[in-house]
């Protein structure tokens, strides 16, 4: 991660909302605490537990570029504050947005397509906190046989490569459906999605647009037609399973090695904050292990 971050870039975002070091102690430099905070969000923890974490690791500790002779760990404190800047000037998503023109410049990015999914992020149902209530932006859902407390994390995809393109965030109840108008790209001629999408192509907000209403929705069949279909239909739904199944990369990225299967924020916009760089990681992350298998 380290060799392939656009550090550049992503310092340039945050260094004209930093601290000018005017008054009080000397800041500790920018890149040194974006680098804490992707620790943070790479490894799922809290503010104490990163700075435990950079003091214990010597790979964390390296990751940092510290040189404990001239200056030691930033502080949860310090971190903190880091933290509600990113999340106050929006610059999770500035950085994913960043990313994403770096990833159209070198040609990495295929546009041939879009696929939409979500997924359920849990929150914290327990009522023993300061507030004595539940977080009020999220809801429950079912799913299946079962019921879910939180909010969901919607992505479209770039149907060629994979790559996530736009990230948005909702309270869980909320459909599927709904949440897609808002994944697909001015140019994108096709959508692919599950089954869970059915009937998008006639929803008041798809027909009522232009571009929407042109686009080409390539909706799975559920389980129970496919029993019924002819041998070619079904060959079909199987190529095009191999495509849907592109977004479940993320996913599996956020949820199991970045740790995001339950919120540690109140609130959307600071969980969709930590989404954006999330899943900016994991495109750098699917990019570094793509370079390895063709260099490899």
């Amino acid at each position: 991660m380290d060799s392939v971050i656009p550090w550049g870039e992503w310092t340039a975002l945050v260094e004209p909302h930093y601290f000018n070091g005017k008054r009080g102690r000397r800041p500790v430099p920018v890149e040194t605490m974006l680098r804490m905070y992707l620790l943070q969000v790479w490894f799922n923890l809290s503010d104490e537990a990163v700075e435990d974490a950079v003091n214990d690791s010597y790979a964390m500790w390296q990751f940092m570029h510290l040189d404990f002779g001239v200056r030691q760990v930033p502080d949860a404190t310090t971190l903190l504050h880091f933290r509600h800047l990113i999340e106050k000037h929006g610059l999770g998503k500035a950085m994913f947005d960043a990313l994403g023109c770096v990833f159209e410049a070198n040609g990495w990015v295929m546009r041939v397509g879009t696929v939409v999914d979500a997924t359920i992020i849990a929150a914290p149902a327990s009522t023993k906190d300061a507030e004595g209530a539940r977080d009020p932006q999220m809801r429950q859902t079912a799913k299946g046989n079962q019921w879910h407390f939180g909010m969901k994390a919607h992505i479209g995809v770039d149907a060629g490569t994979g790559y996530v393109h736009t990230v948005t965030a909702t309270a869980a109840n909320v459909s599927d459906v709904f949440g897609a108008r808002k994944l697909i790209r001015a140019d994108d001629e096709v959508v692919y999605a599950d089954s869970g999408y059915r009937g998008i192509g006639k929803r008041p907000e798809i027909t009522g647009n232009a571009h929407l209403n042109a686009v080409e929705y390539r909706i799975a069949a559920r389980k129970s037609q496919l029993k019924t279909m002819a041998a070619p239909d079904r060959v079909e739904q199987n190529r095009l399973s191999s495509v849907r199944a592109k977004v479940e990369h993320p996913f599996l990225i956020l949820k199991r090695d970045f740790g995001f299967a339950k919120t540690r924020y109140r609130g959307i916009a600071k969980n969709l904050n930590r989404l954006h760089v999330a899943f900016a990681s994991a495109n750098l992350l699917m990019r570094a292990r793509a370079v390895a298998i063709m260099t490899g």
